[in-house]
């Protein structure tokens, strides 16, 4: 039936059977009998002929809508199929948020690109929400699902937080014992535009939000972390930020009773975000799959460190 509804658009986009048996290649007489053929197996008039025009019916008016986007979809299927058996290729375009690309996504570029030989990638690392209905990015990495609901998001991670500082902070400051002592200390504090800043801890039933306040704030988290490292004070992060420091002893974890969050209700998913219009390109599909695959055996592998 593709291939009737293929002419049935065709004739309705030129006017007349014999134009589109010119852009066919077909007779006019079997342009017409395709849509006959069409109209059998539909059992519905779509077109209304007269020696002067042609014209839809209702059931054709109604039919035509519905083919094009069957077409596309067959389209855009076949494509996809076509490209999932060929070796990947091309230019990728990222943009992923400052903190999370140097740590996470740049160690793993290497690997990836000595295993797909004919991709190559073009990174930015940027703290600001990359439009990609506007720019050249075929990749964006955030924090939270998008919005708008004409971009596809897969989930890289599943984000916790911690409160952490430095042995030596804690050791010449007082002691952080529940949540309410970071009012008397110096919190390091991720810059969200807001007046005053809050820290969220849950720990079962019991919730609490403590204002925290501090000398040093930042749009990105390197430079706390360098700061916390450093003894500046007690800085709230994602654990993917921090295992390592807390494995080498450069940070201590702070009230692990308590679960902390960035927000009331989360800390935020991290999500590799792209253009939901059209089939993955075979690179983007094998990259996103590959980031997915080797940022859980890191975490994995951190967390079995920081265990022991």
């Amino acid at each position: 039936m593709l291939n009737l509804i293929r002419v049935f658009i065709k004739v309705i986009e030129t006017g007349s059977f014999s134009k589109a048996g010119v852009v066919l290649n077909m007779a006019p007489s079997s342009v017409a009998r395709n849509i006959d053929n069409l109209e059998q197996e539909l059992e519905a008039t779509l077109i209304k002929r007269s020696t002067r025009k042609l014209t839809l019916t209702e059931d054709g008016e109604q039919f035509l809508e519905g083919a094009e986007k069957l077409l596309a979809q067959a389209d855009q299927l076949k494509a996809s199929i076509n490209q999932s058996n060929k070796e990947p290729e091309g230019t990728l375009r990222i943009s992923v948020f400052e903190s999370f690309g140097r740590q996470i996504v740049s160690p793993l570029l290497p690997e990836f690109l000595e295993r797909y030989p004919k991709i190559k990638i073009e990174i930015d690392l940027d703290n600001h929400m990359i439009d990609l209905n506007k720019e050249n990015i075929d990749l964006g990495i955030r924090i939270g699902r998008p919005a708008d609901s004409s971009l596809r998001a897969r989930k890289l991670l599943t984000n916790k937080t911690w409160l952490c500082a430095s042995p030596s902070y804690l050791k010449n400051n007082k002691p952080l014992n529940k949540p309410e002592d970071l009012l008397d200390h110096n919190c390091i504090i991720l810059n969200q535009g807001r007046q005053r800043t809050h820290w969220h801890f849950k720990k079962d039933t019991n919730q609490i939000k403590v204002p925290v306040q501090g000398n040093l704030s930042s749009k990105g988290g390197t430079p706390l972390l360098e700061a916390a490292i450093n003894g500046g004070g007690v800085v709230q992060m994602s654990q993917w930020m921090m295992l390592d420091l807390i494995n080498e002893n450069k940070l201590t974890l702070c009230l692990p009773d308590w679960e902390a969050l960035l927000h009331e209700d989360t800390s935020g998913e991290v999500y590799g975000v792209y253009l939901g219009n059209k089939y993955l390109r075979p690179a983007l599909r094998v990259f996103i799959d590959f980031l997915v695959e080797k940022i859980e055996e890191r975490l994995k592998r951190l967390r079995a460190l920081y265990e022991k």
